[in-house]
């Protein structure tokens, strides 16, 4: 692992460096996100800064593979699955691609990582151990998609996609190290380097936004990376669902409340809590420094407790997310914008 140190900070810079030419790009081509009714932001900002992070993470991976670090068949389920959604995320940011070819390649991209990962593997239930089988796999499919959406949703306030993935990421790596899964460490290691290169140019206030491509990317790369974990020990599937919790929570709370309500669920929207907290507040940093606060004290620990005390996952999700249900109540997630 030593000889591929250099690999860490090399990421970093190389998403930092490209970030600011794809922003200067951005400038030269017009790519900017002009603020409308539906918008978290207020000024005009360029977009479509994620693609840095997608192309130095997957330019990584080779690096890691020749070095034995991971298997050629999870470096085919991160280049496959990443690289399609990315490339469909551009697509959009570049021009509108209507919602039913988007999901069909985003299905696409979730049924080839999970040909190359080997479908869903055993859950663990208190008292037992489920293998669902060829229905897993339909439901690992809606997982990943479901994921790769969510995080879509979720971007919407500077800094925050950003924040997530690398307190999910390094909490993850934290938790393989003292729990003795090293050989675990590199991908999502390598994934929060990427993301911090970006996110010096996304902090609020961004100079540049992610846009579908990268944050479709991160959404289906972190699903893979927490099947991957789940693979290698059942418990670790629910360490990623706590770490993921905030996401988790307000996308789905959302989604179902509108669901309920008759909206069209594909059409933008500021209903998420946090739009709804960024909006109450007046401002897009002390949300996000919640979240960060909410993953390193409240979620992380939890986490650890399922890998080191023993605490059963399942059981960790329930109390991880009830406070965030609570969250999402209180902020209004799911609600009409005009109940602001």
């Amino acid at each position: 692992m030593n000889h591929l140190l250099w690999l860490a900070p090399a990421v970093a810079a190389f998403a930092l460096f490209l970030t600011w030419c794809l922003r200067r790009y951005a400038l030269a081509r017009s790519l900017i996100d002009v603020p409308n009714a539906r918008s978290s932001h207020s000024v005009p900002t360029p977009r479509g800064g994620g693609v840095a992070i997608v192309l130095s993470f997957l330019i990584a991976l080779p690096f890691l593979l020749v070095g034995n670090e991971i298997t050629h068949s999870f470096t085919w389920a991160l280049l496959g699955a990443g690289a399609a959604v990315a490339v469909l995320g551009f697509l959009d940011d570049h021009g509108h691609i209507a919602a039913r070819w988007r999901l069909l390649g985003h299905f696409s991209a979730a049924i080839w990582a999970l040909f190359w990962l080997g479908g869903l593997p055993a859950i663990v239930l208190p008292g037992m151990v489920i293998d669902l089988g060829w229905l897993g796999h339909i439901v690992a499919a809606f997982y990943l998609v479901w994921m790769l959406n969510l995080y879509n949703f979720m971007d919407g306030i500077d800094g925050l996609a950003s924040v997530e993935a690398i307190c999910v990421c390094l909490g993850a790596c934290l938790i393989y190290w003292l729990n003795g899964d090293q050989a675990l460490i590199w991908a999502p290691l390598l994934l929060s380097m990427a993301v911090l290169g970006f996110l010096y140019w996304n902090f609020p206030p961004a100079r540049i936004f992610m846009g579908d491509a990268g944050s479709g990317f991160l959404g289906v790369i972190l699903g893979v990376l927490s099947l991957q974990a789940a693979w290698h020990s059942p418990d670790l599937l629910w360490v990623w669902l706590i770490l993921l919790g905030v996401f988790i929570v307000d996308a789905t709370f959302t989604l179902i409340r509108r669901l309920m309500r008759g909206d069209k669920v594909y059409e933008a929207h500021r209903s998420h809590a946090y739009q709804f907290a960024s909006r109450q507040v007046g401002s897009h940093l002390p949300v996000t420094l919640s979240v960060l606060v909410i993953n390193v004290f409240w979620l992380l620990p939890l986490a650890l407790c399922v890998v080191l005390l023993g605490l059963n996952g399942l059981l960790g999700v329930f109390i991880a997310y009830v406070p965030l249900v609570i969250l999402a109540v209180k902020y209004k997630a799911g609600e009409l914008e005009r109940a602001t």
